[in-house]
């Protein structure tokens, strides 16, 4: 069956590529500085603009701490106090590493709350359907999984980073100690 769909999906995404609109626009994949929102966004936040905060230097700075908490020094719970300050947990990027975060410490509830929530700013953020991909399997849903990896692909295409390491991960077998 894997061996099937990895067969169906290149083919599946050349068709949608073929029928859809192009993407003009590139999407963050785990930078330490947060993408702008999409240009038709135009949400406020306490009378600012997503992406005013988002060029802020301040901002800029505190997120990029909260980024080294979290891949550098592993320190999950520091980072989400770090990341929440910043007030802007509906901002896709800030939203996906608290995700990720909680995750890492087991919080899978929480996690997912906050997976969700990036996907709302932004339904196009690849490093937020990789991430999620991981929670589904580390829920044993394998087949959700799946559909994460091909929402990757159509997005990032399947030499992207983040749809190689789902990939990887769904290659396992169910049970498998996951190490990404």
């Amino acid at each position: 069956m894997r061996r099937l769909s990895m067969l169906l999906v290149p083919g599946l995404v050349s068709m949608a590529l073929a029928a859809g609109p192009v993407l003009t626009s590139a999407y963050a994949a785990g930078s330490d500085e947060p993408s702008s929102p999409p240009k038709s966004d135009t949400s406020t936040k306490k009378g600012k603009k997503k992406s005013s905060s988002i060029s802020d230097p301040k901002f800029l700075a505190a997120y990029r701490t909260a980024y080294t908490t979290i891949y550098d020094n592993h320190d999950y719970t520091g980072a989400i106090g770090q990341l929440k300050s910043l007030e802007r947990d509906d901002v896709a990027d800030v939203a996906n590493l608290i995700g990720y975060s909680y995750r890492k410490l087991g919080d899978y509830q929480s996690s997912k709350v906050y997976y969700e929530l990036a996907l709302k700013d932004d339904p196009n953020h690849v490093r937020t359907w990789q991430y999620y991909g991981l929670w589904q399997l580390e829920q044993g849903n394998r087949e959700q999984a799946q559909y994460h990896l091909n929402k990757i692909a159509s997005l990032a295409g399947t030499d992207s980073s983040e749809y190689r390491s789902l990939a990887t991960a769904l290659d396992k077998p169910t049970g498998a100690t996951l190490v990404y």
